[in-house]
């Protein structure tokens, strides 16, 4: 633990602002991950302006085109917002709360958050089940299933990917409903499924790979 001044001169007690090197991950995109955590805990206030790059680069003890790439990104994600001539600041975000339960629904677990939800579709295709989707479904290792890839859109924003596996027997023709509807409820009760129970959740955390870049329009390294 070390005590410092932020950057408004204010003392505060966290860890050692040098950087660990992760094997796997761009520095610039650690110095990113860094400036997130400084935006969570307050240390970089939400509206102000984000201390120079020479401070951030003095600071993680990286150089400057380091920090510089860390910026741009974090300025394509939306956290961070550059002003010729004035700084780079930081941008006031809304938060979004996700509450998990038997009956979690993609609409109803944004309502009161935002104004418009919508599930996009964005591929679907019949294939064998593999033993681990054939045994959560009830079906035989390489029964026909349909797989789902959509995105969960908020407000005209991307914010989740979804792949989603379905009986091809019992449910042909749900990813014309999906496509139709863009509610996995709505697609479902036109199979007579009125209501269903989410069976477990499992949640853990990892590095975007390629196909979530490209649907959720993440920098590489994100998580």
């Amino acid at each position: 633990m070390t005590t410092r001044k932020n950057a408004w001169g204010r003392w505060v007690t966290g860890l050692a602002s040098s950087i660990e090197r992760r094997n796997g991950v761009s520095l610039w995109r650690q110095i990113a991950d860094r400036i997130l955590q400084g935006i969570a805990s307050g240390d970089f206030a939400e509206n102000a302006a984000l201390p120079p790059e020479v401070a951030l680069a003095e600071r993680y003890g990286v150089n400057r085109h380091t920090v510089r790439s860390a910026i741009a990104a974090l300025v394509q994600e939306g956290v961070l917002k550059a002003e010729q001539g004035r700084g780079t600041f930081v941008l006031s975000r809304k938060r979004l709360s996700y509450p998990i339960g038997a009956r979690t629904r993609f609409s109803t677990g944004l309502q009161g958050q935002t104004s418009e939800r919508h599930i996009a579709l964005l591929s679907s295709s019949t294939e064998p089940a593999s033993r681990r989707i054939a045994e959560a479904l009830g079906l035989a290792k390489g029964a026909a299933v349909i797989r789902l890839e959509t995105r969960g859109e908020a407000d005209g924003h991307a914010v989740s990917r979804a792949t989603t596996w379905f009986d091809a027997k019992r449910f042909a023709g749900i990813e014309a409903a999906m496509a139709e509807t863009g509610s996995i409820t709505a697609s479902l009760k036109r199979f007579g499924v009125n209501d269903y129970l989410r069976h477990s959740t499992v949640l853990s955390a990892r590095h975007a790979d390629a196909d979530d870049l490209a649907a959720l329009d993440l920098q590489p390294g994100a998580i």
